[in-house]
C-alpha cells in the first residue's frame, strides 16, 4: 500500500466577489519532496498559499495533511498543523529587534519570553541562515532589505513543520544569498519536511526541485517532473502562449550626448570613489551582490541616501542631491527596490498612485483638474502596459508585477530625463519581466539614461547598454556589454581568484 501524500489539495475554490481567483485547484506533494509552484502575476498561486497558511478560508474543496483532513481557523491554527511560510512580502514589525521578531507566533516559544532566552533562541536560527554578525537585539528598521529577507526564512527555520512554504523567499538577495537560501532549503527537506517553492527565478526551480506545477488563470495544470521540461516549456505552460524576446533590441549610442556626469562619488557604502559617464539613450546596469555598492549608488542619485564627496552633473548642470524634491523637478525619476515601503500608496487606487509623482503639474491654486489628472494617468498606464480599467482598483490589490509596473509607471507623466531604478523587476513574473524591460528600453529610446542597479547578472547583460560591477563597495569595472561575459561578471561581483574557477561554474549553472 503506498504511503499517504504529505500534502493533499483536491478542487479547491476561491472567489473574490467577480473574481475567481480559485477554481478547482488540485496539488500533492510527497513527504521530503520540493515542489515548485509557478505561474504569472495574479494566477492564484499568492491564493493558494493564503489558504495553506490560514490565512484565507477556502470557498469549497478539501486539504489533507497526511491523509487527514485539516482545516484552519487563522495562521496559527496552521502552524499548529506543521504548516509554516516565508511570506513574499515581509511580515516583520519594523520598530522590534530581530530577537523579539524570531519570537513573535512561534508557537513552541511557551508564553514567558525573557530577553536572555530571547537572544539564545535568536543566535540559533541566525547562524541557520548565515546571519552569524548580526546582533539580536538589532531592531529590524536598521536592516537592508536582504537582511530582512533572511531574517523573515530565520522564522521558519526554527519551527518544526510538516510542510514549509517559500514564497518568493530570493526575490530580494543576491547570488550568495540565493545560495545560502537553497542550502536551507535542502536541509529542511533532509529532515523529513515537504517544501512547496514559489518563483519566479526559473534557474532555482531547476536547481533544487523535484517536480513543477503551474497555476494559470486560478486552475492547477497536472504537475510534471523537472527532468522531463525546460525553462521554455515552463514559461509556455505560465502564459499559455510562448513568451517571444524577452529583452528588446540594444540602443545605439553614436554621438549621443552625456546626460548624467558622476564624478567621484562617496557615500557610506562605498568604499572608493565613484566616476561614471551615461549618455542619452543607454541603459547603465549597476551590478554586484546585495551591500556591493550598485545600489547606494543609485540612491545617491535619487538623493535618498547620503553622499559625503564628489558631484553630479545633469546635462552639465550641478545636481542637488539632498532629498528627492530637487531631482524630480529636474527630471529625475527613481523606483526604490522596496515597492510596499515607499514605492506604491497600497491602500489607494491605481490612478491617485500614477498621479502622484506628478500631480503639481495638473493643480492650479490648490485644485486638481480631474479630467487632466485621469487623461495623465491612462497614458501612464498605457506605457506601462496596467490595463486603464484598473485605475479605480486599489494598488494592494494587484499583482505583484502590477504593482510594481505602477511603481515605475507612475513616473511616466513628469518626462523623465534620468530614469533610476533599484532591482526594477524583483518579485516579478517573466511575463511582466518582458513588458517592464521593453518600457525601459522606450524610455531609452526617447532620448532618457536609464540607470538600473540589479543583482541579476542576466538581467543587466540581456537589458543594458553599458555594465558596470561593483565589489564589496568599490565599482571593479565598466565597459560596454558586447564587451563582456558572464563569466567576467560574475568573476567581478564575487571577487573570484582563478583557483575559484570550480566555484565559480557552480554559480553560472545557478543563473544560466
Amino acid at each position: 500500500m503506498s504511503r499517504a501524500p504529505r500534502l493533499r489539495v483536491s478542487h479547491v475554490s476561491k472567489r473574490y466577489g467577480a473574481v475567481q481567483a480559485l477554481a478547482n485547484a488540485n496539488v500533492e506533494i510527497a513527504p521530503g519532496e520540493v515542489l515548485s509552484l509557478l505561474g504569472a502575476n495574479g494566477a492564484g498561486k499568492s491564493t493558494l498559499v493564503k489558504i495553506l497558511a490560514g490565512l484565507v478560508k477556502l470557498d469549497s474543496g478539501t486539504i489533507e495533511l497526511d491523509g487527514e483532513q485539516v482545516s484552519f481557523s487563522g495562521s496559527d491554527a496552521a502552524q499548529a498543523q506543521g504548516i509554516s511560510v516565508v511570506n513574499q512580502e515581509f511580515s516583520l514589525v519594523p520598530s522590534m529587534s530581530i530577537a523579539e521578531n524570531l519570537a513573535i507566533g512561534q508557537v513552541s516559544y511557551g508564553r514567558i519570553w525573557g530577553p536572555r532566552k530571547l537572544r539564545a533562541r535568536a543566535r540559533e536560527a541566525l547562524e541557520a541562515v548565515g546571519l552569524v554578525d548580526l546582533d539580536p537585539d538589532t531592531i529590524v528598521e536598521q536592516l537592508g532589505v536582504a537582511e530582512r529577507q533572511l531574517v523573515e526564512v530565520a522564522r521558519v527555520v526554527a519551527r518544526d513543520s510538516r510542510l514549509v512554504i517559500f514564497d518568493e523567499p530570493t526575490a530580494a538577495l543576491a547570488a550568495g544569498e540565493i545560495a545560502r537560501v537553497q542550502d536551507i532549503v535542502r536541509r529542511v527537506v533532509d529532515r523529513g519536511c515537504s517544501v512547496i517553492y514559489v518563483t519566479h527565478r526559473l534557474s532555482e526551480v531547476f536547481q533544487i526541485s523535484d517536480s513543477i506545477q503551474v497555476v494559470r488563470n486560478g486552475e492547477t495544470l497536472d504537475p510534471v517532473k523537472v527532468a522531463d521540461v525546460d525553462v521554455q516549456r515552463i514559461i509556455t505552460m505560465m502564459l499559455g502562449r510562448d513568451l517571444g524576446q524577452m529583452y528588446p533590441p540594444k540602443g545605439s549610442r553614436t554621438d549621443q550626448e552625456v546626460v548624467v556626469r558622476i564624478d567621484e562619488l562617496r557615500a557610506p557604502g562605498l568604499e572608493s570613489p565613484v566616476t561614471l559617464d551615461v549618455h542619452a539613450g543607454e541603459i547603465l546596469g549597476l551590478t554586484g551582490q546585495i551591500g556591493s555598492g550598485a545600489s547606494t549608488v543609485v540612491r545617491a542619485l535619487a538623493g535618498t541616501a547620503p553622499w559625503t564627496e564628489g558631484t553630479v552633473a545633469l546635462r552639465g548642470e550641478p545636481l542637488p542631491l539632498n532629498g528627492r524634491k530637487p531631482g524630480i523637478e529636474k527630471g529625475v525619476a527613481y523606483c526604490s527596490a522596496d515597492r510596499k515601503r515607499d514605492g506604491i500608496f497600497a491602500e489607494l487606487p491605481v490612478i491617485d498612485n500614477l498621479s502622484s509623482a506628478w500631480l503639481r503639474m495638473v493643480s492650479s491654486m490648490g485644485m486638481v483638474s480631474g479630467a487632466a489628472e485621469h487623461e495623465r494617468a491612462e497614458a501612464a498606464a498605457r506605457g506601462f502596459a496596467i490595463d486603464p480599467k484598473r485605475l479605480g482598483s486599489l494598488v494592494g490589490t494587484l499583482s505583484g508585477g502590477n504593482q510594481q509596473k505602477v511603481a515605475l509607471g507612475k513616473w511616466l507623466g513628469i518626462e523623465p530625463i534620468v530614469f533610476l531604478a533599484d532591482e526594477p523587476t524583483r518579485g516579478v513574473d517573466v511575463g511582466a519581466r518582458a513588458e517592464i524591460y521593453g518600457r525601459l528600453r522606450e524610455m531609452a529610446d526617447r532620448g532618457a539614461a536609464v540607470i538600473i542597479s540589479s543583482s541579476d547578472s542576466g538581467e543587466v547583460l540581456g537589458l543594458c547598454d553599458v555594465v558596470a560591477t561593483f565589489y564589496d563597495g568599490s565599482m571593479s569595472r565598466v565597459k560596454p556589454v558586447a564587451e563582456w561575459t558572464e563569466h567576467e561578471v560574475l568573476r567581478d561581483v564575487m571577487h573570484r581568484d582563478e583557483s575559484s574557477d570550480a566555484d565559480l561554474e557552480r554559480q553560472l549553472q545557478r543563473s544560466s
